[in-house]
């Protein structure tokens, strides 16, 4: 039965039309490359989970933010995935002692909160996940954080465009608990310290002093979690900037010398306010910032020793971090890294577009398209009834062709015009050098 209503996306999800399947293609191409030269394997889950996955984590409280659904007739809770790391510390379990030491592994799901959507945070985006299991120590954090790095300069950007926050959980505890916070206390003071650049000053101070915090202590609560300095520091320079004894820092001393030895300090500084609140974070986090512009992390991680134990797992160490498509894509878009034209430009450009300028030449197009794809180009045609060669050819500059095939009768001889849309000259070529001549052009052969 017909309807004149119109049907919109639900809130916080996304259409993507042609140009913005071109940006989200060209970030996936990115991650995946960025991935397989550092040494990670695909891997995918279902794009929902039992409930109970992500209550044993993170409470009860947490299914408010999930989709969470019962087949009707059904007994079991379920939900779509908020987030990967759940699915990956469980595959990891099934695994178990048959896993291959270190494991090094990467995906890019589907993830759905059901929040309020706001700018840079929708209900559904897609997340770079990158996961090294089985080892410990500096060497593997660096493994990690270059892989990420890696991916944000083949994107385009540069130190001056981002900056990774590192911190270290340990430390942070003991600088809160030489404030005066109970250890009771300090996963609440985690959170709280996570949360404080979306909160009031007052709020903050407010939440600052629940923790059993006099007027002092609140205030060097407020100072700690604003205290950065850069890694390429020296780390006494480091420590008297912090506030700490520099034996505070011997959890971050060995991670700053692989970066620097690394090259990859000038993209870093150590942060106390980054703590990520995600409880299962058990040693280095990190956060990546866009410097300017675009407000939100563009990317968070850190390392997480227990988790695959919690899931029934053997006890193994590890370490990671999550990309979202929706924050990346702003920062890409505000540094004209996407092109001017929305993804436009992004698009795949055909190799060959195929012109018919007389009935006698129609008969043999689609002949020829199946042999030109056949051949590995990426081929299409013109729909259109005109014989105006001035209007085939603009379709096929609209389209970012690289080449135009004229037919026209000399076809039934065996030959075609051949023209370079990027240079402008036209030459004939035989239909059985055709491919090759266009290869050739288009940069190829022998591809």
């Amino acid at each position: 039965m017909a309807t004149n209503r119109t049907f919109q996306g639900p809130k916080g999800t996304r259409d993507f039309y042609p140009p913005e399947m071109a940006i989200r293609r060209h970030i996936e191409r990115v991650w995946h490359s960025a991935s397989v030269d550092s040494g990670f394997e695909e891997i995918e889950g279902p794009m929902f989970e039992s409930l109970e996955l992500y209550t044993v984590k993170s409470g009860p409280e947490i299914v408010s933010q999930l989709f969470s659904f019962r087949r009707e007739g059904g007994e079991d809770d379920y939900a779509l995935r908020p987030e990967f790391t759940p699915t990956l510390a469980r595959m990891a379990a099934v695994k178990g002692k048959s896993l291959a030491l270190p494991t090094k592994w990467y995906s890019i799901p589907a993830l759905f909160r059901a929040e309020r959507p706001q700018r840079g945070r929708l209900r559904e985006h897609n997340q770079w996940n990158v996961d090294l299991i089985g080892t410990t120590g500096a060497s593997a954090d660096i493994e990690v954080i270059s892989t990420a790095l890696l991916a944000l300069e083949r994107f385009g950007l540069t130190n001056e465009d981002v900056q990774l926050r590192l911190s270290h959980r340990g430390l942070v505890a003991r600088i809160l608990e030489t404030l005066g916070v109970a250890e009771d206390r300090l996963v609440d003071a985690f959170q709280l310290l996570d949360r404080r650049d979306k909160m009031e000053d007052a709020d903050f101070k407010e939440k600052a002093a629940s923790l059993g915090l006099d007027d002092e202590g609140v205030a060097r609560f407020d100072a700690a979690a604003r205290s950065t300095a850069r890694l390429s520091e020296p780390l006494s320079t480091l420590a008297e900037a912090l506030g700490v004894p520099e034996t505070a820092l011997e959890d971050l001393a060995e991670l700053r010398e692989g970066l620097l030895a690394a090259d990859l300090a000038d993209w870093c500084v150590l942060d106390i306010g980054i703590v990520r609140g995600l409880a299962y974070y058990t040693g280095m986090v990190f956060e990546i910032f866009a410097t300017q512009g675009v407000e939100r992390a563009v990317l968070g991680g850190g390392r997480y020793d227990q988790l695959i134990e919690i899931f029934g797992g053997p006890k193994l160490p590890a370490c990671g971090f999550g990309m979202g498509d929706v924050v990346l894509g702003l920062v890409l878009a505000e540094k004209g890294l996407l092109g001017e034209d929305g993804g436009v430009s992004l698009l795949p450009r055909p190799d060959a577009f195929v012109v018919s300028t007389c009935d006698e030449a129609d008969a043999g197009v689609e002949a020829l398209m199946v042999t030109l794809r056949r051949a590995g180009l990426h081929a299409r045609r013109s729909y259109k009834s005109t014989r105006n060669v001035g209007k085939l050819l603009s379709d096929a500059g609209k389209c970012g062709a690289r080449t135009a095939v004229i037919l026209d009768q000399a076809v039934l001889e065996g030959t075609v015009g051949l023209k370079d849309l990027d240079g402008g000259e036209q030459v004939t070529t035989s239909l059985d050098q055709l491919a090759d001549a266009i290869a050739l052009l288009t940069g190829k052969q022998g591809a």
